[in-house]
């Protein structure tokens, strides 16, 4: 098989991936133009990869891609509550943690592809139409799946109460996303003052797991799922799929695998980095040193 038929195929894939997550919202009674308001939400991730993906493949760049897709974050929370007629506070609360998780994540990674002057990622992609697309529909798949919980608790009507589901989502939220901007930080900082060539991070949380940012992230949508447990019924259900999406993304395909590689490209032959991959938690942070 051709690399560019596999790329269509895996596009393909994406879309109807996002299809069969409509129907997780199949039950939600509001529309936007006519059409529910939840697919209208996963058309808005789609239409804005494409959207983004014309200019940037004729530039061959993959500067924005991270970016764009922190912005899609923010397009479909929008749409959801701007759509519904009385918020309530859950409403609000699921809706300004999105936009402040997309909104750190997305300048941090934005500033990170700008120093670094490009993404390894996409050195090859970005010459070849389906493949550098395979990119973005996977992305459009990214921002359907994790945040369907997010999306389907605004549309869901609700009474305008704090349950402990809301409670016990939020506070986990909070502890992944400032966890997970501790760890971000951290590598920034090491960044600055140390070759990511020839040196690697195993200090702070990066000492108690090797990827302590993906920790965080998987832990702050464990939490938006929680809260979401608030307003959904029936089929809803199925944006359980948020976070476990998120797990296997992270640590099977495009995260932690691929660092991985890198590392031990980099500093397999290094005796401390060797004591690093064998004492140090993959993913859960180590409670004691």
């Amino acid at each position: 098989m051709s690399r560019q038929l596999k790329n269509i195929i895996n596009s393909s894939a994406f879309l109807l991936a996002i299809y069969l997550v409509s129907f997780v919202g199949r039950d939600i009674e509001a529309t936007i133009y006519g059409i529910n308001a939840f697919s209208f939400v996963l058309i808005t991730a789609v239409s804005v990869q494409v959207i983004a993906f014309i200019p940037s493949y004729l530039l061959r760049t993959e500067k924005v891609y991270d970016l764009v897709g922190s912005l899609t974050y923010i397009a479909v929370v929008s749409v959801a509550y701007t759509s519904v007629d009385n918020p309530t506070t859950l409403d609000t609360l699921i809706f300004v943690y999105v936009l402040i998780w997309a909104g750190r994540l997305g300048t941090y990674l934005f500033r990170r592809v700008r120093k670094d002057g490009k993404d390894v990622r996409f050195d090859k992609a970005k010459q070849h139409f389906f493949w550098f697309l395979q990119f973005w529909m996977g992305q459009a798949l990214w921002v359907s799946l994790t945040a369907c919980a997010a999306v389907i608790a605004i549309l869901s009507p609700e009474q305008d109460t704090l349950s402990t589901f809301v409670i016990a989502g939020a506070a986990i939220w909070w502890f992944g996303f400032i966890y997970e901007s501790i760890a971000d930080y951290q590598k920034r900082a090491f960044r600055k003052s140390h070759d990511p060539h020839t040196e690697f991070i195993n200090t702070g949380l990066w000492s108690r797991s090797r990827h302590p940012n993906y920790f965080g992230e998987i832990t702050l949508w464990t939490g938006i799922l929680i809260m979401s447990f608030h307003t959904i019924t029936g089929v809803e259900y199925g944006v359980i799929v948020s976070p476990i999406f998120v797990y296997i993304l992270l640590t099977r395909m495009s995260g932690v695998n691929l660092l991985t590689a890198i590392g031990k490209k980099r500093y397999g032959h290094l005796p401390e980095y060797q004591d690093y991959l064998k004492n140090t938690p993959k993913l859960f942070p180590k409670l004691f040193s």
